[in-house]
């Protein structure tokens, strides 16, 4: 038996990210009751079904009242609305928490919210996810061995901190304290800017013309595997590019400054100059696979 943390956690938004939370934290035996309300009454009711949720609550007030800790897993896009409903029926001294992918404008938006009711936020990121949505596609390992990203301000109350951190390090995750400007910066490097390329390298090839058939259908292992996380949420991304648009526009100025020196040595047929170009890269996903085996 786990040792439990708080009484009653409500879950806002009951998908992969929100619903793998809850399961990893009812199989650590962290909570006592874990309420769970959603947008989509079907998604909701199937995380009801599965055990995602022990209760699925008719109306975000139900969902929050009495509530020791609220996590928004919603779409960044959707987390002020969130925010603005909740914080309006949550207990005063209840921890208000979050899992969106951009920090800036989120802690901007929400933390002015929380202080003005009497609730303590934890802005925060789970470095962890896959290509699949909703409910059903929950599982209590998604953040074993996996980061989550905590932003506190100057107006974090350590208790609080103190709490979110102790229920994402018994979900499985190492957790670590950034600022929010070098958040969204790095974010956007390592997994903003491969999600825009991803989507985009679908859309040029799938708009390919030049043979009748969809030449999608020769695709191997190699397309397939980078290419997964454009099945990822629409909205979702659309929502991250929208909230980080500063840090995602200037890797993607960086991203097409190296696609136009390829192109250069593609077109001038320079031998030497593509060999140092791929070398270069392939040193780089080298070291990087060793400091992954380093960890493990």
């Amino acid at each position: 038996m786990g040792t439990c943390l708080v009484d009653k956690i409500a879950i806002i938004g009951v998908g992969l990210i929100g619903g793998s939370f809850a399961l990893a934290l009812k199989r650590a035996h962290a909570v006592q009751r874990v309420i769970g309300w959603d947008t989509d009454a079907d998604n909701l009711s199937l995380a009801t079904q599965l055990g995602v949720v022990d209760e699925a609550a008719l109306s975000i007030e139900q969902a929050v009242a009495d509530a020791d800790v609220v996590m928004l897993a919603v779409p960044v896009g959707s987390m002020l609305t969130a925010a603005q409903q909740v914080v309006k029926h949550m207990k005063p001294g209840a921890v208000l928490s979050d899992t969106g992918s951009v920090k800036q404008t989120v802690v901007a938006q929400v933390e002015p919210l929380a202080q003005a009711s009497s609730v303590y936020f934890v802005a925060g990121h789970p470095i962890s996810g896959t290509e699949r949505s909703g409910a059903g596609s929950a599982f209590a390992e998604l953040y074993h061995n996996k980061r989550c990203i905590l932003t506190p301000t100057v107006n974090t109350n350590i208790s609080a901190l103190t709490l979110i951190e102790k229920l994402w390090q018994t979900a499985g995750s190492e957790v670590v304290h950034m600022d929010v400007v070098k958040h969204d910066r790095i974010l956007a490097a390592i997994s903003h800017l491969p999600h825009m390329i991803a989507y985009s390298l679908v859309n040029s090839v799938s708009s390919y013309d030049r043979y009748p058939e969809n030449i999608l259908d020769y695709s191997a292992g190699g397309f397939r595997d980078f290419t997964r996380i454009a099945s990822s949420d629409p909205i979702m991304w659309r929502d991250i590019a929208l909230n980080n648009r500063e840090s995602l526009l200037e890797m993607i100025g960086q991203f097409e400054q190296f696609l136009a020196e390829l192109k250069q040595d593609i077109t001038s047929a320079d031998g030497a100059r593509l060999y140092e170009f791929f070398y270069r890269s392939k040193v780089s996903r080298d070291a990087i696979l060793a400091n992954v085996a380093k960890d493990d």
